[in-house]
């Protein structure tokens, strides 16, 4: 196995990146991107150009809701994250019949990759068909069908149906 470091410099400091042999030439994994950078001419950008990542979203549905259909709403979610911007991380998919709880799996991974966001093929793919309160509190919630964004900073917080149950509601 071959090592080596490229070093990679931009106005105002380098980027230095281990690499072995076999991994691909492209760098597929890695989202630094330059801001204000002329491909036209191969220029590296101003002094003081800002630098920007993608954040992270990750997919979710039950294969219960999804049933023969799951392929297309992979892709329908992974389209959707990449329209968006996001570094699509991967798909959790909850099958109900494994007993564990539904959004477990989801939520360690999120907070495993500092997710920004979750992506659902829509609001049915959640217990009741609504949108879980303690996930939004977590990620940005986006659904493809209705192609809606429950934010996290921008709405109050939602109260969890087994809260209202616990409170007697």
């Amino acid at each position: 196995m071959n090592r080596g470091n490229r070093l990679f410099r931009f106005p105002g400091g380098a980027f230095e990146l281990q690499v072995t042999g076999d991994e691909s030439e492209d760098h597929s994994g890695f989202y630094l991107e330059l801001l204000e950078f002329n491909e036209a001419e191969h220029e590296f950008p101003r002094e003081g150009a800002a630098m920007r990542y993608k954040p992270t979203a990750l997919g979710y549905l039950r294969t219960d809701m999804s049933g023969t259909g799951q392929l297309w709403d992979e892709s329908q979610v992974r389209k959707l994250a990449a329209r968006l911007g996001y570094d699509f991380s991967g798909m959790i998919l909850y099958d109900p019949r494994s007993g564990r709880p539904p959004l477990a799996r989801l939520k360690a991974q999120a907070t495993r990759l500092s997710a920004e966001a979750v992506v659902v093929p829509g609001p049915e793919h959640f217990e009741n068909g609504q949108i879980p309160g303690s996930l939004v509190r977590q990620l940005d919630v986006i659904t493809v069908h209705p192609e809606e964004t429950y934010a996290r900073r921008a709405m109050p917080p939602l109260r969890d149906s087994s809260s209202l149950q616990a409170d007697g509601a």
